[in-house]
């Protein structure tokens, strides 16, 4: 891993796991850039966090916030239906941030969830557009870390080694498929930004019995990369064929990957 200072957007910056990957990218030495939908929202990051107010489902706001980045977290999740539901926030969300970057090169890492490609979970609708989320970042041909957590801080206190999976075979739908610690989960995304090892993987998080690692680079290199212009990850069961998909997700494909040939 490099240990180049960037200038690092968070989007989700103050959910559960963003305030802690502002902190992480802080303590890293980025100049982090922190996305807030109200001023009074910053008031809970550190003051070494440069504020920029912009709404992911308000694409006229969000030019300032990726304005000369370096990098982009996307740490973003929705809490409730219509525009702040899976399909406006989890899924509108890193396309609007992905279009407002428009020909520019950033590094993006992405948080998802353990279980993604799972088609008959209770939580299916929310898995569906976070996967397609994937699926975007994917096309637009930036260079990405994809991360998959199992189920947030439900690891015993003697549980953090970490274990990266790819294939998403973990579809329980409960905490018997993973666990992991949110602060860790913070260190992995903003690590994988600079890491040459994590670009273009794919992979489930996990932590087991045992100490944290002190090197990620031996996980991040160990994992297999996505093939080329593939929208799914690598060892993905190929359960949700494109030429089902709603019309507006095939034709925000279409737009990421004719501006990627421009």
């Amino acid at each position: 891993m490099t240990n180049t200072p960037m200038t690092v957007l968070v989007v989700g910056a103050t959910g559960s796991i963003g305030r802690l990957v502002v902190a992480e990218a802080i303590a890293q030495g980025h100049t982090t850039r922190a996305l807030v939908r109200t001023p009074s929202k910053a008031e809970q990051l550190p003051p070494q966090a440069q504020i920029v107010v912009g709404d992911v489902t308000a694409p006229y706001t969000l030019p300032q916030a990726v304005a000369g980045v370096d990098a982009i977290v996307l740490a973003l999740g929705s809490d409730g239906t219509g525009r702040s539901g899976p399909e406006g926030v989890d899924y509108g969300g890193v396309r609007n941030i992905l279009t407002a970057l428009g020909a520019r090169t950033a590094r993006i890492a992405l948080m998802t969830s353990i279980g993604v490609t799972t088609r008959t979970s209770s939580y299916g609708h929310l898995l569906e557009w976070k996967r397609r989320s994937e699926r975007l970042v994917r096309a637009s041909g930036l260079p990405y870390t994809i991360v998959r957590p199992g189920w947030f801080d439900m690891n015993g206190p003697d549980e953090h080694r970490l274990t990266f999976l790819q294939g998403d075979t973990r579809r329980s739908g409960g905490p018997s498929d993973g666990v992991i610690d949110r602060r860790q989960i913070a260190e992995i995304l903003v690590d994988s930004l600079t890491s040459p090892h994590a670009v273009r993987r794919t992979f489930e998080l996990v932590a087991e019995a045992g100490p944290a690692p002190a090197d990620l680079e031996p996980l991040f290199a160990a994992l297999e990369q996505d093939a080329p212009d593939a929208l799914d990850a690598v060892r993905d069961e190929a359960n949700m064929p494109i030429q089902d998909e709603p019309q507006q997700v095939r034709d925000d494909l279409h737009d990421l990957t004719v501006r990627r040939a421009m």
